[in-house]
């Protein structure tokens, strides 16, 4: 589980997206992480494919992107480098930790040299095999399914 895992009592910094309906839920885990004080940063996204993370609370405003994702409404940017751990995203995970996003390489780019600590959240149904990662794709290091029985740990 997420909250009882080193990744998460070690990180003091987590980025995260605002989950979508068919996406596993982040609300809970922004909340959690908030109440237990740790920084919470949210993306925007680029017009050159790029990522950046911001600060968020319980008090910030969001507006949609084109690809119809929350992101913060303010400029409190966090560098990469101060990042601990980083909730990736994914429609699909492999074994291996490797995962298909939504086609446009915003993550795999960012992740290419970041340093902190990686894990995916998905539903079981989430994890397959039969597919073959790109050479640009970035692997987590770790994911954690909705149910207990079914979490991996990779890498």
């Amino acid at each position: 589980m997420l909250f009882h895992s080193q990744l998460w009592k070690e990180a003091k910094t987590i980025a995260m997206v605002r989950s979508q309906s068919f996406e596993f839920n982040t609300q809970p885990i922004m909340d959690k992480a908030l109440q237990q004080g740790k920084r919470v940063t949210i993306p925007k996204t680029l017009s050159n494919r790029q990522l950046e993370f911001f600060e968020v609370d319980e008090y910030t405003t969001y507006q949609f992107s084109n690809f119809g994702i929350e992101e913060p409404h303010n400029d409190s940017l966090i560098n990469k480098e101060n990042i601990d751990l980083m909730l990736v995203p994914g429609l699909i995970f492999s074994k291996k930790g490797y995962r298909i996003g939504f086609g446009k390489g915003y993550y795999d780019r960012f992740l290419a040299d970041f340093e902190g600590k990686t894990c995916g959240l998905a539903f079981a149904e989430q994890l397959n095999n039969d597919w073959q990662p790109e050479s640009f794709d970035q692997p987590v290091s770790r994911i954690y399914t909705d149910t207990l029985e079914r979490s991996f740990v990779y890498g």
